[in-house]
Order: structure tokens, then C-alpha cells, then sequence
């Protein structure tokens, strides 16, 4: 009876990121968190640390203030790190389907290296890590921009 109803109304299957079928979906909050990862990890490599003589001198309002950078880098990093891991969940197991492998045979590997790279980023503050996520995102925004050409 659904099938009958199907082809008589013409309907077509949703697919969407949500438990709502609003269809939209987008690496551009990946990319960006990614991007925000290797942004603070920079700035948190930039901090100069606060110096004896600044202990020494009574410097506390520097050196709360450099404290407070530290923690606020920190933090973004590793909440950018999380959405980044999100979103890239969310492409992987409600975007991409089974016909995709047949067009991106290491789809699942390049998904699970970008994971992981996500996590990793969380523990670390490593440059050369945040660029890798940073490849790993652009390298999958390219196959969703491939599938979606197909569409």
C-alpha cells in the first residue's frame, strides 16, 4: 500500500543530517572549526611566558592576563576540536551513503584518520597536527563537493 502511495504521489526519500528531513547539509563547519584549531594552537605558541624577573617585579596583572589568554586558547581549541569531530560525524553517517564507496573507496579511512586527528588535537597543542586535521577536512569538503556534483 506505502509503495502504491509512493508512486502515485511521487514521493522521494529525505535525507538529512537531523531527526528532521531538512536535506541540508554543508563541510563548512568542519572547515571552519578546523581552521580555528590551527589558529589557536598559533597563538598559543606565540604566548611568551611570563619571565622570573616579571614574578619577581610584581607583574600579576601581566601575568593574569597571559594566564587567561592561555586558558581562553585552550578552550576554543578543544571546543572547535569537538565541533569539527561532530560535523564531520554527522557528513560520514547521515550524508554519505553505501553508493559512495564506489566513488571514494577510502571514504571510511579518510573519515576515521580525520577523527582521530580531531581527538588528538583535544590532547595536543601540536601545530603540525592541527594542519593535518586542517588537510584531512579540506580532503573530505572536496569528495562532498564531488557527490554532490553527481547529484
Amino acid at each position: 500500500m506505502i509503495k502504491i502511495i509512493h508512486k502515485i504521489f511521487n514521493i522521494k526519500d529525505a535525507l538529512a543530517h537531523c531527526d528532521i528531513p531538512c536535506g541540508i547539509y554543508t563541510p563548512e563547519q568542519a572547515l571552519t572549526a578546523a581552521k580555528t584549531v590551527v589558529k589557536m594552537v598559533e597563538k598559543i605558541q606565540e604566548l611568551v611566558p611570563p619571565s622570573p624577573e616579571e614574578f619577581m617585579e610584581g607583574g600579576a596583572p601581566e601575568i593574569k592576563n597571559k594566564a587567561q589568554s592561555l586558558m581562553r586558547y585552550v578552550m576554543v581549541k578543544e571546543q572547535h576540536a569537538e565541533l569539527c569531530k561532530k560535523e564531520l560525524l554527522i557528513l560520514w553517517t547521515d550524508y554519505f551513503k553505501e553508493e559512495h564507496l564506489k566513488m571514494f573507496p577510502d571514504l571510511h579511512q579518510k573519515f576515521w584518520k580525520a577523527a582521530k586527528l580531531c581527538s588528538k588535537n583535544k590532547r595536543e597543542v601540536n601545530l603540525e597536527a592541527a594542519q593535518e586535521l586542517q588537510k584531512a577536512v579540506g580532503e573530505i569538503a572536496e569528495m562532498f563537493a564531488k557527490a554532490e556534483e553527481k547529484k
